[in-house]
């Protein structure tokens, strides 16, 4: 394991005020969003749009990392330059979603396992030669009445520490999402107990595959009320909850904390995270920054809608939304704030 490398991704992931920007939907998820706003689903809408993406201007100002597909990491720009170039012009440090998906668990109606550790290491090193110095894995636990099991919940925080070794091993930091799914009518309190339980047996799993909590990075959900819960929560009990969970169950070796935004609106996404900061500013063993996709995609995408002479304006509302995120990580955002683009 190359320790130093490892640390030096880890710290120019967590550069500054910056966050990650997850841009790593697979070919069904990135069509099923272009269908939805009326885009043609084929490869090169795909390409353009991850074209637009990459080559906002100042975007390595908000964003020190990149999370990519594996189609997108041997894409190039109209001009011929790869993405991957691209990135790493702008500051930003390229990394790769290496799951496969789930599929659903044997033994364990309801329930999901995360595919892709077969062959996991052979990619690896073609991804490190490649130039992607850190890589994401995505476990999903569902809540109901009965769920999550115990069985689901191992068997997936076995996966995530097995994938974290095999990363460390080949010189790449292994995010690892042990992702709490908001679907369902369970309250806040639910969410904490079982994001909670996950990350409590996260961490024995990674300790018990030797894994370095040194060289690592967490995205975990925020602990919300489900989406159909009559009941939302305020910003600062998020806040709390979320933060309080962290405590009990994260390791303070681990540098730091990349939210994943979960299906939460923009703007709750980035309040929540600004009212972590300001409550527990000076406080907390770990950084905290965000890991999102859609949260800073989606209103960019909307006005893009696949047309060239939208790239522009699209791209401008790319910026301001990662700039939101970056002033929430300083503990600086305000509402008013989204009111100022133009």
């Amino acid at each position: 394991m190359n320790t130093k490398e490892l640390s030096h991704t880890i710290k120019a992931l967590f550069a500054g005020n910056k966050g990650l920007l997850a841009m790593d939907e697979s070919t069904g998820t990135c069509n099923k969003r272009f269908e939805e706003a009326g885009i043609p689903q084929t490869i090169e809408y795909r390409r353009a749009y991850r074209e637009m993406i990459v080559t906002t201007p100042g975007l390595g100002q908000c964003i020190s990392g990149a999370i990519l597909f594996d189609e997108t990491i041997h894409q190039a720009t109209k001009d011929g330059v790869l993405f991957i170039d691209v990135l790493k012009k702008a500051g930003i440090v390229p990394g790769i979603k290496v799951d496969e998906g789930t599929t659903d668990l044997a033994g364990f109606p309801g329930e999901k396992i995360t595919l892709g550790l077969d062959g996991l290491k052979e990619r690896l090193a073609k991804y490190y030669e490649l130039g992607l110095r850190f890589a994401k894995w995505r476990a999903v636990i569902s809540i109901n009445a009965v769920l999550p099991s115990r069985g689901c919940i191992e068997a997936n925080m076995h996966a995530l520490a097995r994938y974290a070794a095999l990363c460390q091993e080949a010189g790449i930091v292994p995010i690892v999402e042990p992702e709490v799914l908001m679907d369902g009518p369970h309250d806040l309190k639910k969410c904490f107990d079982v994001t909670s339980r996950v990350q409590h047996v996260l961490f024995d799993q990674l300790y018990a595959q030797n894994v370095n909590l040194k060289y690592l990075i967490l995205k975990p959900n925020m602990v919300l009320p489900g989406l159909s819960n009559p009941k939302p929560a305020t910003i600062d009990k998020v806040a709390d909850a979320t933060v309080n969970c962290l405590l009990q169950s994260v390791p303070a070796i681990v540098p730091g904390v990349a939210f994943l935004s979960g299906g939460q609106s923009a703007e709750r996404a980035t309040a929540h995270l600004n009212a972590m900061h300001i409550k527990f500013k000076g406080k907390l063993p770990w950084a905290l920054t965000f890991s999102f996709a859609r949260a800073i995609q989606q209103p960019a995408m909307e006005i893009w809608q696949g047309m060239d002479e939208n790239v522009v304006a699209a791209q401008k509302m790319l910026y301001h939304r990662a700039s939101l995120d970056n002033a929430a990580r300083r503990g600086e955002y305000t509402p008013e704030m989204e009111k100022e683009f133009v």
